[in-house]
């Protein structure tokens, strides 16, 4: 199927350029930055695609604000493709109100959170402004990567914003929530990190048995909820015996 070029402002081919990624895929890049606008682009370019089913596509694979189309060299080519997907009219995508919001029980401070106290700190607020800062942004899924379930959340908001510790640890305990410069992410492993350590959820991201296997997708909308100790420990009871169902927002 080739897409109708329209005379619109908002065709792909006047907002995103085409960037060749080896012999099998390539790059809609749309802009630079961490912007929702841009990745709102990014999303509504990979919908109209998987619409149009372009003979020869295989995947799209979302990023902050690029997609990346793998297609099959033997089905089509990298020119034909771009010059149809060009013509697309993606029309006034914005950075709406995400439509599933998932809820994540969080424990701050102390063994859970070692860097809670230094963050506050470094950023002037008291270690309960740091949290309620934290908890009270609504967080969307930018991408997923770096570790399988590893998302890239946000934006933090600005008095949160540091640089990544200058010496990574050498390990970081699974569901370790942190954050580095504008992004809050939550580790699914254990593994080395660099991002400063706050809390930590019970909550599992990664599951290669289900389908799914994570539990966000991108564009799904965050929030963090504070608990304590006790109510921590039941929750990772409770998933440990895979009888506990994660948390929903209503979305837009």
């Amino acid at each position: 199927m080739v897409a109708t070029p329209s005379p619109d402002q908002n065709r792909l081919g006047l907002l995103a350029r085409f960037l060749g990624v080896g012999d099998t895929a390539f790059a809609i890049e749309f802009g630079t930055g961490i912007d929702p606008v841009l990745n709102a682009r990014v999303h509504r370019a990979a919908a109209l695609i998987r619409e149009a089913a372009f003979p020869g596509v295989v995947e799209t694979v979302p990023s902050f604000r690029s997609l990346l189309v793998h297609y099959d060299p033997l089905a089509t080519g990298a020119t034909a493709l771009q010059e149809a997907m060009a013509g697309l009219d993606l029309g006034e995508a914005v950075a709406s109100a995400p439509e599933r919001v998932w809820v994540i029980p969080t424990l701050y401070g102390g063994e859970a959170g070692p860097d809670l106290d230094e963050v506050a700190r470094a950023t002037g607020l008291s270690p309960a402004e740091v949290v309620a800062l934290h908890a009270g942004t609504l967080f969307r899924v930018y991408v997923q990567g770096f570790l399988p379930g590893f998302a890239y959340l946000g934006v933090l908001p600005p008095e949160l914003e540091l640089p990544r510790l200058t010496t990574p640890r050498v390990r970081v305990p699974a569901g370790s929530v942190a954050i580095a410069q504008s992004m809050s992410g939550v580790y699914p492993v254990e593994s080395p990190g660099g991002w400063r350590l706050i809390g930590n959820t019970p909550l599992r991201f990664f599951n290669h048995e289900t389908t799914p296997p994570t539990l966000f997708a991108p564009g799904d909308g965050v929030r963090f909820r504070p608990v304590e100790a006790d109510e921590h420990a039941a929750i990772r009871a409770a998933v440990a015996r895979g009888d506990y169902a994660p948390e929903q927002e209503a979305g837009r």
